[in-house]
């Protein structure tokens, strides 16, 4: 059998098949990548077992920095799920109620997290380890990442590869220089904003919040 790595404090735990059905809980390692994108975007997360199917939904809002405005789903084992929502897609299972652990993951599988079905930001999930918590001991959510979050209604990828090419540091430079000499400032705000966020795209902000182990 295979061995989660050992990240942090936490112990290495072979893949156990039983384990959905035994009220142990571990700690799921998953690398997130936004798919289509280049240079990668992508974030390391430690999630419990016995979190739900929205618990992860909130938490992949919240560490990749989207605004929760758009219908989603997951797709794991040749299966989806979701929190249904008027005028969207319905789904079989009470999100609420479906936990990781019932999931049966294995290390090194893969499943897909699919956001804004417009946009069609498909993100890919991998196992990388499966740890066993420390007890009495709190554990960062997400303990690394790259990137920004592209800003949402952009278009999709090739949308958002086009505006970071077009948004250089010259052309942002050039238009901040022209607004700072127009005078009015107050005129710009929205534009102040967008280029604020092309400013920092290659930037992560790893700061969110803390599960315990």
């Amino acid at each position: 059998m295979e061995t989660g790595k050992k990240w942090g404090s936490s112990r290495e735990i072979q893949y156990n098949p039983r384990m959905s059905t035994t009220t142990d809980v571990c700690i799921y390692q998953l690398k997130i990548v936004l798919l289509g994108i280049s240079p990668m975007i992508w974030r390391r997360l430690l999630v419990r077992s016995d979190h739900t199917i929205a618990d992860l939904y909130h938490i992949l809002q919240i560490t990749m920095g989207w605004t929760d405005t758009h219908l989603y789903q997951f797709r794991i084992h040749g299966k989806t799920y979701g929190i249904a929502r008027l005028g969207g897609i319905s789904f079989r299972d009470n999100p609420h109620q479906v936990r990781l652990a019932d999931l049966g993951l294995r290390l090194h599988e893969c499943f897909f997290y699919d956001y804004d079905f417009g946009d069609h930001w498909q993100h890919q999930l991998r196992v990388e380890a499966i740890l066993i918590p420390e007890p009495n001991c709190g554990y960062r959510v997400c303990i690394a990442g790259k990137r920004a979050c592209p800003p949402e209604d952009c278009g999709g990828p090739w949308a958002f590869l086009a505006l970071r090419q077009q948004y250089s540091l010259v052309h942002i430079a050039q238009r901040l220089e022209a607004i700072i000499e127009s005078g009015e400032r107050h005129k710009y705000w929205e534009e102040l904003h967008d280029l604020r966020y092309w400013l920092t795209v290659e930037r992560f902000d790893g700061r969110v919040p803390v599960t315990n182990g």
